[in-house]
């Protein structure tokens, strides 16, 4: 499978809550929102917390499961050396923090090794938008 058709695998066992197919994906040591400064990061913002490794990824899968996800739309997916960047738009309800809402266009950039494995995922977003609806 290519790194392309792996990402694509990705968001339909998200979309279907196959969290395990995802996890298997992932390399042991994947950096997860991996960010040397991050002001999300820094806001405490429990879907954007830096993870390395599986047993850590899952708990950002546990903090996007507290999320109530209106619109999911994948908008594009661009592949480049070793390298995919997904554009997508998501609107989310955030019950579990306040009850806040945001709708943002992003980008997931998911970056693999020689063996095809998920090593680092970093998420481009509106991070004020987000820091803002996490307040409530």
């Amino acid at each position: 499978m290519g790194n392309l058709a792996t990402v694509q695998r990705i968001y339909e066992a998200f979309g279907q809550g196959d969290i395990p197919a995802i996890l298997a994906l992932l390399a042991d040591d994947v950096e997860w929102e991996s960010w040397a400064d991050n002001t999300a990061v820094k806001a405490g913002l429990p879907w954007m917390t830096p993870r390395r490794g599986r047993a850590e990824v899952v708990h950002f899968f546990e903090a996007a499961g507290q999320m109530e996800i209106v619109d999911l739309q994948i908008l594009n997916m661009m592949e480049g050396g070793n390298q995919v960047a997904v554009e997508f738009v998501l609107e989310a309800n955030l019950p579990a923090w306040g009850g806040g809402h945001y709708r943002d266009e992003e980008i997931h950039l998911w970056t693999f090794d020689d063996r095809g494995k998920v090593v680092r995922l970093r998420h481009c977003t509106d991070t004020a938008k987000q820091i803002a609806s996490f307040k409530g």
